[in-house]
């Protein structure tokens, strides 16, 4: 009879055999699961009064599944969205526990019962015209981080690569010839090239004369040479929407992230009239729904369906009045 493991052997082949071997998971995705099971881990020691590494199976049941993600969602101010992200970590675990641990199977089932969170969806924010030039104005050429950052948000707006690819990007991702373009990594470690404008070339070919010629060379170095980070990217994103926003008054009101240079160039091509296949294939996203997204958000669309349409009915709306007491009460409520 196979042997129940121990919690700690049971998260640490979770890691070592499902996520890093058999998934082959991003580095990303490790961080991002790593980091709930240190919470999750930190949250049941406060609880429980057992260090994590005595920890069982059993005592991280339903219940206490629950009250974490309430406690991260009251004590820590998270969003839904966060919170379900927490969820499907600890689902993915207890997905492995089953094949691991049988003898648990009503406890696992329990956990995995567990539902999302529904929250409201907000429209996708993203630049007009006007506030991309502002901030693409906004770095000083004549030094080279000026340069850099420049280069940097035109290569985000134009591409609309994720943070994440952004900064993980080098030299040899890059093809400046005939058919420019940029290869990258994205999620579920698909590849995909992403073409790019005669602008954006001159520019690069520039840059990379002033960075070293190492094939895994950054493309986006920090001050100090090494890997600019997504907080580094988060950094110079609102210095410049900041210095822009003196002569752009629309951006005072305007939480600028690097996720929204990536709806913005979706917005561009879908404005242009490119399909959402296409647009799809663009962004690296696994669904062609995905991109309805922006089919939601843009007003300019649905209103030029609109000025498409006759109205069916030219006379006065009339007030509509009821005319029975337990009709009335019910629409006052």
């Amino acid at each position: 009879m196979k042997t129940t493991p121990t919690f700690a052997r049971l998260l640490q082949g979770f890691f070592t055999h499902r996520l890093l071997q058999q998934k082959q998971a991003s580095p990303h995705t490790v961080v991002s699961y790593r980091d709930t099971f240190r919470l999750l881990l930190r949250f049941a020691e406060k609880r429980l009064h057992r260090p994590p590494s005595r920890l069982d199976l059993s005592d991280i049941d339903a219940p206490l599944v629950a009250a974490f993600l309430h406690d991260l969602e009251k004590n820590r101010g998270i969003s839904a969205r966060s919170r379900n992200l927490r969820l499907t970590a600890i689902r993915s675990l207890f997905r492995y526990a089953a094949y691991e641990a049988p003898a648990h199977a009503e406890q696992i089932q329990r956990v995995l019962a567990i539902p999302c969170k529904r929250y409201d969806r907000k429209l996708v924010e993203f630049l007009s015209s006007e506030q991309i030039r502002a901030i693409l104005r906004a770095p000083d050429p004549k030094t080279r981080s000026g340069r850099r950052d420049h280069l940097l948000l035109l290569f985000a707006i134009q591409t609309g690569l994720r943070l994440s690819e952004l900064t993980a990007l080098t030299r040899d991702a890059l093809a400046l010839g005939r058919g420019a373009h940029v290869r990258c990594i994205g999620k579920g470690r698909k590849e995909r090239c992403t073409p790019l404008t005669k602008q954006v070339v001159t520019l690069l070919k520039a840059w990379m004369r002033e960075i070293p010629q190492a094939a895994d060379q950054r493309v986006s170095p920090n001050a100090r040479g090494g890997a600019l980070s997504g907080d580094g990217m988060r950094y110079i994103l609102t210095k410049h929407v900041t210095a822009a926003a003196k002569n752009c008054v629309s951006l005072r009101q305007k939480k600028v992230t690097p996720h929204m240079l990536r709806h913005t160039m979706a917005m561009e091509l879908l404005q242009a009239g490119v399909d959402r296949s296409v647009i799809a294939l663009w962004l690296g996203h696994e669904s062609v729904e995905t991109t309805q997204i922006y089919l939601t958000a843009n007003l300019a669309l649905k209103e030029k369906a609109l000025s498409k349409t006759t109205p069916w009915d030219g006379r006065k709306p009339a007030r509509y009045r009821l005319d029975d007491k337990l009709l009335a009460f019910l629409a006052e409520l």
